[in-house]
């Protein structure tokens, strides 16, 4: 958000937010205090891989914050629960390729979820692929509220560029193209091993009936 930082009213960014980085065992002994056994949290995406892809190298401190946390939950008694993708999409593949608008994300997704298999999987037995792809493609691409902020002009003069009415429909079909290339992968190479499972994160309306 600092590249565009008019897009939020008061110009704050999330640099440091709650600052979990630093916090992360303060966290999780208030997740204890609240006698909860399980802890839900996503990994960045570009703080394992900065550029995005594999080919760019991977950020041994990332991983090793992340080895931190989920030895610290396991020790203090909480199962991990990891989700993939919760929206943040590597700045360096936007700028590639414009992310999950264009088919190569399915293949440096998948790439970046087995190198978290690899490194986290003999301890995290609960995985998440996406959060809720449709409100990346609603709110990303068609209403332009979330990054990168996408829309039609009619739609939102404040949209940095976009089509409401197709990129919503691209975005979703590459998320579910993203989710099936990680979920088959970990179910052919991994399961078996690791014993976990792997799932993704749906978003949508409940009714009951009313009598």
């Amino acid at each position: 958000n600092e590249m565009v930082a008019e897009k939020i009213r008061d110009r704050s960014n999330g640099d440091v937010a709650d600052d979990s980085y630093h916090k992360y065992k303060e966290d999780i002994e208030l997740i204890k205090d609240l006698n909860m056994d399980a802890y839900r949290f996503s990994i960045s995406w570009s703080r394992v891989l900065p550029k995005g892809k594999l080919s760019g190298g991977v950020n041994p401190e990332g991983i090793k914050y992340y080895n931190n946390l989920i030895n610290e939950l396991l020790a203090k008694g909480l199962q991990p629960y990891v989700t993939l993708f919760h929206w943040d999409v590597p700045q360096a593949l936007e700028d590639e390729y414009g992310g999950f608008l264009w088919r190569p994300i399915v293949d440096d997704f998948r790439d970046y979820a087995e190198l978290c298999f690899k490194e986290f999987g003999d301890r995290v037995k609960h995985w998440i692929t996406i959060n809720e792809p449709w409100s990346v493609s609603m709110n990303a691409y068609a209403f332009g509220k979330f990054a990168p902020g996408r829309c039609s002009d009619w739609l939102n003069l404040n949209c940095t560029g976009g089509d409401s009415g197709t990129e919503p429909y691209l975005t979703a079909h590459n998320q579910l193209l993203a989710h099936s290339a990680a979920a088959n992968l970990y179910r052919i190479k991994y399961k078996s091993s690791q014993r976990g499972i792997i799932g993704i994160t749906l978003v949508s309306h409940w009714y009951e009936p009313a009598t």
